[in-house]
Formats: structure tokens, sequence, C-alpha cells
């Protein structure tokens, strides 16, 4: 099995981890190992340890392969379940965290799993392999249940009409492939739109974080990463659309607030302190070689905050 993938921001995030040699880290994205492998390089073999996780089994064994010999460790698992994985391997406490968010490019590069516009196979979008579908949901849901994806998780103004379209498809067959999906979305986007961009990718999206419930499990992961940092540890996070940014963020502005109380207090009675300290205040991006490289960082933002 083939899992090539070129991490992305590499040399920011190690710097951002700011890596000790006998530290321990977590890896809640494994994927094909690249970032994974730079961390347990790292490492001092009789005293650092890394944890990685993926849920999808084929990035499991790829990862696998890659950090045999390093201090490393890799288990099927989602990043939310940090806490379990980690108190299965004896640690209650890590230096640094690094979530690299999104689908990789093994998962995007593999027909048969059914995540690219661009490559005809059977409609299917699951990291895990498991569970429900992308053909389930536009086959199964409601017209009002498939709309609402389409709005909250991709932004899709024309989602009414896609819908629509959908609908009106799968009375007379079902939807089967990712051919015939991103076909009807772009038979239903009005004409002058289309040269923007592939009319299908906010769609492809949008179903993509609804088959894996992205948004909920990150939102747990966060919180649940940045309790287990020990002090001084770093939380990084890749993101490589507005919506997972905007989370990010969010979670990441919440950690650095002092005072909660209203202006107009002449003394502060919530005795809330910071808990984080943001490394950098904009997200770091690829520079130009990097871009040159690697195109699929032209999305990517990093951002990283240190727990006081």
């Amino acid at each position: 099995m083939s899992f090539e993938h070129i991490p992305v921001l590499l040399d920011k995030c190690m710097n951002g981890l700011d890596i000790r040699p006998d530290g321990i880290y977590f890896d809640g994205t494994c994927g094909g190992g690249g970032h994974s492998c730079e961390i347990a390089k790292r490492l001092d073999p009789g005293k650092g340890r890394l944890i990685g996780t993926d849920r999808d089994p084929d990035a499991v064994t790829a990862a696998s392969e890659r950090l045999r010999g390093l201090p490393a460790k890799v288990v099927q698992a989602n990043y939310d379940e940090i806490r379990s994985v980690l108190a299965d391997e004896g640690i209650d406490g890590v230096n640094g965290v690094l979530l690299d968010l999104g689908v990789s490019s093994h998962q995007l590069d593999t027909a048969e799993r059914g995540f690219s516009y661009h490559l005809d196979a059977p409609l299917d979008m699951r990291m895990s392999q498991s569970g429900t579908s992308a053909r389930d949901i536009v086959n199964t849901f409601s017209p009002e249940a498939i709309k609402d994806i389409l709005y909250k998780y991709g932004e899709e103004r024309f989602a009414a009409r896609i819908v629509s379209a959908i609908v009106s498809r799968r009375q007379i067959a079902p939807i089967e492939t990712t051919g015939e999906l991103a076909q009807l979305v772009s038979d239903a986007y009005p004409a002058k739109f289309r040269r923007d961009k592939h009319p299908a990718r906010q769609t492809f999206q949008a179903l993509r974080i609804a088959v894996n419930d992205e948004f909920a499990h990150l939102e747990t992961a966060l919180s649940e990463c940045f309790d287990l940092l020990l002090p001084g540890g770093r939380l990084c996070v890749i993101t490589f659309h507005s919506l997972e940014d905007r989370i990010v963020k969010s979670f990441f502005a919440s950690l650095t607030k002092g005072c909660t109380c209203p202006p107009d207090f002449p003394v502060c009675i919530c005795g809330n302190m910071p808990k984080g300290k943001l490394v950098t205040r904009k997200p770091l991006e690829a520079d130009e070689k990097e871009l040159e490289e690697n195109p699929r960082s032209r999305s990517a933002k990093l951002r990283i905050i240190e727990k006081i």
C-alpha cells in the first residue's frame, strides 16, 4: 500500500512545538507519518516518546511502518480520544500536541475512497472506512437535512438548487459515484459562477465534514488536548478552510482571556486567569518555496498556543 503524503508547514510545526528530546508528544492526525517522523527523530530514544493516532486504518499501517525503529507508537483512534489513548500508555500529560486537520493527500488521490470530485469512484468519504457514507446522506437524508449540511459546512449559497437536483435525481435512481454527484452539482450551478472554481468543491467539503462529524470531534479534541498539556506545553493546529480556522481561533482566544467581569465592575470578582498565551498573533502560512513544492499547502494555516 502506498500512502504518500507531503507534510504541510513542517519546519514551522517543528519550531512551534519547541521539541524537547526527553518530552512526550501527541500527533492526533498521523496520516502518512510525515510530521510524526520528524517529531520522533528529535526525541531521545531512552526518554522521549511520541504517541500518534489516526482514524484511517490505512494511515495507521503506513505511519507505523514509517516510524519503525523510532520512539513512537501509532493507534487507530480519533484525536478526541487522546485521554483514553494516553491513559492506555500510562501517560497523564504531554509536552506538545499537533493536529493537522482535513483530508490527506492519500485519501484525495485514492479514487476508491470517494473524497475527490476530480476522480470517479463510489461515493464514500469515510475516514474510518465505517459508518454513514456520503452516498447514504445524498440518497436517504431529507432535503432539509442535506440543505442544512451544505449551508452549515460548505457555506454553499446555491444549496437549495443543488438539493433540488439531488432529490429529483434520486427519485429516478440512487446517486452512486463521485462523478455523478459532481456533474449533478455542476449542472445545478448558474453558468456564470462555474468559471470561478469547481462547482462541487463546497458540496464535497460539506459532505465530508458531515460524514466524519469533523467539527464535533475538533471541539472536543481541542479541549482535551489543551487540558492534557503540561505547563509550557504547546498545541499546534493546522487548518485548511475558514470554518475550521474559526473554531480554533475562537478556542485559543477563550484560553488567553483574563478577567471576564463587566467593565463597570470596580474590582474583579470572577477570578478568571489566562490559561494560555499565543505563540504567534497571526496564523503561519506556507512560504513561496513550499507553495511551489506542495500546492495543497496554499490554504493551510498554523495556529500555536502555549499552556501557562
